[in-house]
């Protein structure tokens, strides 16, 4: 698994995450222990930088972001190898630098099949999406959407450099039909674009200060009222 993901390092810096025994910096601690008591001020920081200020907004950024590095990771792994790393939230380790976006780090990446990747990467949101509904009141709606909008981009952002059979594979058995994010968009044909993903929730990002709305946001295409 360390060559793997050495490997997949040059697909982008949301595919990079470093393993073995020593941390590539310091102040790396597992994701659980942001779950378990740390997400105010980690939530906080995300408000802070987007401008939103420490509430539902902030803390779906702070979903979306965790969501599409774990799908990136899991992704890019089962595209070259078949195989993803254990990405249980006690395994991958975190840190926020004062500038850039969250950084992961994996002591002991572990193997599973590539088949796990929706157990893995959804049984570690479940931990932080509770979290998020209790102490900001993201609702469950917005929280899956925000997981199948994270999965689809990571899947374009791969296929655009590793040919992606599994990948995509995996990621048609999650969003179709009876797959655990069934439900939350569809793939539709825009002139110009190709196909493209609409989900049917909004992510929060358009209340963010110039923030606008997302490429694949339900109300980008919603008609206008009258």
């Amino acid at each position: 698994m360390d060559d793997v993901l050495r490997r997949l390092a040059s697909v982008g810096p949301f595919f990079t995450v470093p393993c073995g025994t020593e941390p590539p910096g310091p102040g790396f601690r597992p994701l659980a222990a942001l779950y378990g008591g740390g997400l105010g001020p980690y939530v906080a920081e995300v408000g802070r930088r987007i401008g939103s200020g420490p509430g539902r907004v902030a803390a779906s950024t702070a979903q979306f972001g965790i969501a599409s590095r774990l799908w990136s990771l899991g992704l890019g792994c089962a595209a070259l190898s078949g195989r993803i790393p254990d990405l249980a939230a006690d395994r991958v380790w975190w840190r926020l630098p004062e500038a850039g976006s969250l950084e992961l780090w994996l002591p002991e990446p572990g193997e599973l099949p590539a088949g796990e990747l929706g157990e893995s990467v959804l049984g570690h949101l479940a931990l932080l999406d509770a979290g998020l509904r209790e102490g900001f009141g993201v609702s469950p709606t917005v929280l899956r959407g925000n997981a199948a909008s994270g999965l689809v981009g990571a899947l374009r952002v791969l296929l655009d450099r590793v040919p992606g059979g599994p990948a995509v594979d995996l990621a048609d058995a999650l969003l179709g039909e009876g797959g655990a994010l069934a439900g939350t968009g569809d793939f539709v044909h825009e002139p110009g674009l190709g196909v493209a993903f609409v989900r049917h929730s909004c992510c929060l990002y358009y209340r963010v200060p110039g923030g606008g709305y997302c490429g694949d946001c339900v109300l980008r295409t919603r008609p206008a009222r009258g």
